[in-house]
Formats: structure tokens, sequence, C-alpha cells
């Protein structure tokens, strides 16, 4: 075992899948010489050379372009997205060429491409750089998206994503890259896709989160644990496809629900999570499932972000209400 931060556990499932597979090639804006805007890539162009990591020009629908052609040709390809507010230059060749290609070929190509990209507030970035866009990818079918919210999780999620044969938006939270370490593996190892994990056991209420928003509500869990009240909280790492039954079997043990989302809260994932909870568990509810999320609103300036963002607060809230109900 090794003490990694998630951008060192992240870099290091990448040089894993380089090492495994030569059929795995790395590329995006910057990512080579310099190793990426924030060093995640740092030291893997010198270990494998620029034939298979290298900078691209800065055109994010270039990258996806590029992504699929490889895709289809037998290639592994990581694409790095620089920022996640840059994705929508892409999004033609992630959502209309990379989800659809094993449904338009009829199972004769596929698009084994990861797109990676940072994402998330609290750190004061500039405009495009902090939205959470997972919503217009879950929507999406044929894409799976994944957002781990600690090192161990990231490696064994970014080389199970590496290896599978569709596309997967692998999106990596700002405020993580460097928030704490942990134990991971320094062999390669992978967390299963489409599989939530139950990261605190409760009695009193669930609450369902994902990438940075886990470690909101673990906060918020800690302080209303010391009310006597026992939040079980729910991780779900890949929000498309959601693990519906591991939430579900928690549902049954508590009865009461929140979702917790840092993207604004229309039409997102928490919503989703709510429809399939109220499709398969509603009889096991003893009160309405609650959603704690951005404002309904363009992300703010950094002045205010502290503000516009869930806080553990807003958590607590929230589950005193579902347990007053």
């Amino acid at each position: 075992m090794a003490q990694m931060n998630m951008k060192e556990a992240i870099r290091d499932a990448l040089r894993v899948e380089l090492k495994n597979d030569p059929n795995v090639i790395l590329f995006g804006e910057d990512v080579g010489h310099v190793g990426g805007v924030f060093r995640a890539t740092e030291g893997l162009q010198a270990e494998f050379g620029e034939d298979r990591v290298f900078d691209t020009p800065l055109a994010e629908s270039a990258i996806g372009g590029l992504a699929v052609g490889l895709g289809i040709q037998g290639f592994r390809p990581i694409a790095e997205i620089q920022f996640v507010g840059f994705i929508f230059e892409a999004l033609d060749q992630m959502v209309v060429q990379a989800a659809r290609m094993r449904f338009r070929s009829g199972g004769k190509y596929n698009s084994p491409i990861v797109f990676r990209t940072p994402f998330g507030g609290g750190v004061k970035a500039a405009e495009l750089h902090t939205d959470s866009l997972e919503g217009l990818l879950a929507q999406t079918p044929g894409i799976k998206v994944v957002i781990p919210s600690n090192p161990y999780d990231a490696k064994g999620l970014m080389i199970a994503s590496i290896r599978d044969n569709d596309p997967v938006f692998f999106m990596e939270h700002l405020n993580l890259y460097h928030a704490f370490r942990a134990e991971v593996p320094e062999e390669a190892y992978t967390v299963e896709l489409g599989k939530a994990n139950v990261v605190r056991e409760g009695s009193d209420v669930t609450i369902i989160a994902y990438g940075m928003m886990v470690h909101t509500a673990t906060k918020a869990a800690d302080q209303l644990a010391e009310e006597g009240i026992k939040a079980e909280i729910i991780d779900l790492r890949t929000v498309s496809p959601i693990d519906i039954d591991t939430i579900v079997a928690s549902i049954q043990k508590t009865n009461r629900a929140i979702v917790v989302q840092e993207a604004q809260k229309s039409a997102g994932v928490a919503a989703e999570v709510i429809a399939q909870i109220n499709e398969k568990a509603i009889l096991h509810l003893e009160a309405p499932v609650l959603r704690v999320a951005g404002p309904d609103t363009v992300y703010p300036f950094a002045q205010i972000e502290d503000s516009w963002l869930p806080s553990p607060k807003r958590v607590i809230d929230a589950v005193k209400k579902v347990v007053q109900f």
C-alpha cells in the first residue's frame, strides 16, 4: 500500500494501464511535457514517450474526434478535456458519435474511450471551470458517468473505465485532488462501475451523495450524530448508471432519505435518484425525499461561491425536516 492523494491515485491508474496495454493512449491540452494544468499526468510522457502521451491543439472537438477515430481502430484513448466547461465544444463527438457507436454499427464498432475532466467548486476558479455538468451526460444513453470521492476509488474506477468497452465520462473534483491522502494499492485493481458504496452505516436517514458532497454529507452526519440522529451515507461513485438496489436496501432500513449534489437543483442526478426511489421504494418512505443542491442560477463568481455551494448546515436542515416530518 502507498499513501496517495486523489490526483496521485489517478496518475497511478493511468501509468498502470499505459504499462499493461500498448493500445492505451493519453492525450489532451498540455498533458505531455507540462503534465497537465494540475500535473495529473506529470512524468507520463517521459516514461511512455510522445507516441503514447501527447499534447493536442486547443480544440476540444478535435480531441473528441481523435478519440472516436482511435477507439474504432482498436485503441483505448484517454482524452483529457482541460476543464469541464470546455466539453460543450466536444459534445457532438461525445454524445452523438462515441455514445452511439455500438448502436449505430450494430455492434461492429465500439468506443472504449475515457473522457477525463476536472470540475467542481470551492477553489475560486474562473467561469466555466467549476460547473457540475454531469447531468448533461447522465441523460445520454451509451456513456457511463463516473465521479470518485477518494483516492482508492479514483484509481480503481479509472482502471475499470479504461478497460470498459464503452465510453466513460470521468469527472475529477478539483477540491479533492489534494484534500487528503489514503492507502491505495500499488498494483492494478478495479472498482466496479455502476456500484455504489455505503461509506457510513446508519438507521435514521439515508444521505445519497457523490464526489465532494460525500465529504459535505460526512461532516453533517458527524454533527447529527451528536444530536442522536444516525445517518447512513451512500457514495454513488457512478451517477450513470445509478445503483438503485443499494439505495433501496438502505431506505428499507432508514425509511427516510435526502440527496445531495453540487450541481444546480433542477433536472439533475438528484432528481433521477428521487424518481427511481419513488418507483421502487415509495412504500418504505415515511417522508418525502428532499434535495440539497446548488441554486438554479449560473455558477457564481468566486467572491460568493461559498454561499452558493451546498454546506453541512443545509444538509443538516434537510435531514431534520425528513426526520421530523
